[in-house]
């Protein structure tokens, strides 16, 4: 028989009251006053190097296969020296020891790592949610809080996938219709990157990753990425994890109460925008550095909001990676825009500072890109304090990084059409949005095998730029081509849904936006321009050799692609862009 692999793709469903979502207890009804940024004096906290665990262990001088205990915790966490503790959700291999962000995993290229990922959650949440929207909910009233772990840019078997009807509450009492097993397993067998774990309960992770569930995850390969000379050690390699959020006066986190449509949906909202800048647990912390290169690999861990980052005394980054994978070479860039999920591996050279201190800024608007303008604290990241004093270093930044194949549309086997679409009320409010038109239940339009190369043209018919994720296949962005008179091409949309009927080589037809230098290798999210065609070249193998995948890729429950908007599609949340992919063994 012809082996099928599942890969689902987050639609969102508009779901009635009559779900027995009442079985899930709300989080506590909270009215307080806002704090107002400006209180936070900001840069006045240091910038916390988050806890490392190794993923793998050591026996007669060779690398082994190790077994971790990750567990899921409440507890209080001080985002910044003048604000009281908040309640969070940490990840941590104990209560005492877990933090916001949780502790960074370092994994070694080519050995497994095995996590036991546990839920000591309490039965009552610390946010709002909605209880109208698709939601992971168990079965019995104060069952527990559910969770799911996905590692967000890794290839390794959809059992360990966290799929988010894989969830599970507190003990495994409670567990999701996809639920297989209490250990994931991790390859690691791809190549080296930077990736990061996050919860991926269906319609909870924008709730779950606003209370802190989030982390970062780095595989090394030492024999590829030693002989480049980019910094490489503990004090000079650091990950940057950045997301917004906003407080009451008594330190808890802000989340709306009320829904933009509130008589469908009371607390659902489409996007979350805070105005205190979190970097790796701390409010627009300071880090002391040397005048000496550093890499910083930045995670946008927020829900909706893009980041524009800048150095404010004209200071360059150099990316040398994007998202999991190396660059072919190093591009210098005066700012950088990343999106909710994306990932930017970067070198800053401070010994070009002309200032003891520079301050990283950001300006993309938000919504982005044509909502409000920055302020005062949002415009704000973090401050770096440069010692004085010029030393000798043996990092560099070559002239070449890591060449993978080139996106070969010749070896593509399938073009496919991927349509964005929002829903709106009779007040043009957001109720929910669909990838292809379908709901996550409806069967898979997507049917690649494992090993092929595919084409995909997304269609983005919303007003929003969405960042699309694909779990598992990497893809290598082509162009983007403008709409021509789009109303007409959306009109016939809604009514058959099919591109190729509507025509769409006729309405795509307009400007054409190229890929950015520092975009072109392969990624797993990229920006989905609204009114624009992006095409992009995905494919489901390895991209660093010819390997098969040590793991049946077709297995249940399969594997998703969605848009990261945490809030309004936040990966598995309320309302996600998720539908499925069925794909086939390759003979």
């Amino acid at each position: 028989m012809v082996g099928k692999l599942l890969m689902m793709i987050w639609l969102v469903l508009v779901v009635n009251n009559n779900n027995n979502n009442n079985n899930f207890a709300w989080g506590e009804e909270k009215y307080g006053v806002i704090i107002n940024p400006s209180k936070l004096e900001m840069f006045v906290d240091e910038l916390p190097d988050m806890p490392r665990i190794k993923a793998f262990d050591f026996v007669d001088g060779f690398p082994v296969p190790n077994s971790l205990r990750v567990g899921m915790f409440h507890k209080k966490w001080k985002f910044h020296r003048d604000l009281p503790p908040t309640q969070v959700f940490a990840y941590g291999t104990s209560k005492e020891h877990a933090t916001v962000p949780g502790p960074t995993i370092e994994a070694l290229h080519g050995i497994s790592t095995h996590i036991k990922w546990t839920n000591h959650l309490p039965s009552k949440h610390i946010l709002p949610w909605d209880p109208t929207i698709p939601t992971a909910t168990p079965h019995t009233r104060n069952g527990g809080i559910p969770t799911v772990v996905h590692l967000h840019g890794g290839i390794d078997e959809p059992e360990s996938d966290g799929n988010s009807m894989s969830w599970f509450t507190s003990d495994f009492n409670e567990r999701g219709p996809s639920w297989t097993k209490k250990t994931y397993r991790y390859h690691n067998a791809q190549h080296p990157g930077t990736l990061w774990y996050h919860d991926h309960a269906m319609g909870l992770t924008r709730v779950n990753l606003l209370a802190g569930l989030v982390g970062a995850y780095v595989i090394r390969d030492p024999h590829v990425e030693l002989p480049l000379g980019l910094p490489y050690d503990r004090e000079f390699d650091r990950p940057l994890v950045v997301f917004d959020r906003s407080f009451y006066t008594d330190g808890s986190i802000f989340m709306n109460l009320t829904g933009n449509n509130p008589s469908i949906h009371p607390q659902w909202q489409p996007e979350y925008f805070g105005d205190t800048i979190i970097v790796n647990g701390k409010a627009w912390p300071r880090m002391t550095v040397r005048r000496r290169k550093y890499r910083f690999r930045i995670i946008n861990a927020s829900n909706a909001r893009f980041f524009k980052f800048f150095f404010d005394n004209g200071l360059g980054f150099v990316l040398v990676g994007s998202d999991s994978a190396y660059n072919e070479k190093p591009v210098k860039m005066n700012d950088l825009l990343l999106a909710p999920s994306e990932i930017a591996d970067v070198v800053v050279d401070f010994s070009k500072s002309k200032s003891d201190s520079v301050i990283m800024s950001n300006d993309a608007a938000y919504p982005y890109p044509s909502g409000d303008p920055v302020n005062e604290s949002n415009s704000k990241v973090m401050k770096f304090i440069i010692k004085a004093g010029h030393e000798l270093e043996t990092s560099r930044i070559p002239r070449k990084l890591v060449k993978y194949p080139s996106a070969d549309l010749s070896s593509a086997s399938v073009t496919r059409y991927i349509s964005l679409y929002e829903y709106t009320s009779d007040t043009d409010e957001p109720t929910h949005l669909y990838i292809n038109g379908k709901s996550y239940e409806s069967p898979a339009t997507e049917t690649p095998k494992v090993g092929s190369t595919e084409i995909w043209n997304v269609i983005n018919l919303t007003g929003d730029n969405h960042p699309l994720h694909i779990h598992l296949g990497l893809f290598v962005a082509l162009d983007q081509t403008e709409l021509v008179d789009g109303d007409k091409f959306k009109e016939c949309m809604s009514k058959i849904n099919d591109a190729v009927k509507c025509q769409v080589d006729k309405y795509a037809r307009g400007k054409k936006v190229g890929v950015p230098a520092h975009e072109k290798g392969w990624k797993n999210v990229y920006k989905m321009m609204p009114g624009y065609v992006t095409k992009i070249l995905v494919r489901f193998s390895y991209i660093h050799s010819n390997d098969s995948y040590p793991f049946d890729a077709t297995a249940e429950p399969g594997y998703v692609y969605h848009c990261h908007v945490s809030a309004s599609t936040l990966i598995i949340n309320s309302y996600s862009y998720e539908s499925k992919i069925r794909c086939f063994r390759s003979f």
